[in-house]
């Protein structure tokens, strides 16, 4: 049983990072799609499309940060923390990253029609980019209370 537990800690020191990695990947994907549709109808601009689909890159940097921070030996009395905080701050990141993808894609598709409202578009990619930091700040700050 004690390995079981012990595993669960390891799982949730590498959790972040990888659920991170896929919240990019998709995140990228969406908004690079959007963006690559985008540039088939408009004239210019391209650099801007291609810029908004890296916006969810930023979660998996997030999420090697986390990795990091509870990266340190795993004991029975340690698992519990590791694994709640790093799966669940991974999970968090995922979502941030999926629906930032979304939220890109929406901005690029609705500035090809309208480039005056570009900056205003990012919005509410940036908003749940707030969401993401704040799912990052409190597994760096609760990380700190678990024994190493």
């Amino acid at each position: 049983m004690t390995e079981f537990v012990i595993a669960l800690g390891w799982l949730g020191i590498f959790a972040p990072m990888a659920l991170g990695a896929v919240a990019s990947s998709i995140g990228c994907s969406i908004a690079g799609q959007a963006s690559i549709g985008a540039m088939l109808e408009t004239e210019g601009g391209y650099g801007r499309f291609v810029g908004i689909s890296a916006f969810p890159s930023t979660f998996v940097i997030y999420g090697i940060v986390i990795m990091f921070t509870l990266n340190r030996e795993v004991t029975a009395t340690n698992a519990g923390g590791l694994f709640g905080i790093g799966l669940l701050a991974g999970i968090a990141l995922l979502y941030c990253g999926i629906w930032q993808g979304r939220a890109c894609a929406a901005a690029i598709n609705a500035s090809k029609e309208k480039p005056e409202i570009f900056g205003l578009a990012l919005a509410p990619a940036a908003i749940i980019e707030g969401f993401g930091v704040f799912a990052f700040v409190f597994a760096l700050v609760v990380s700190a209370g678990i024994p190493a």
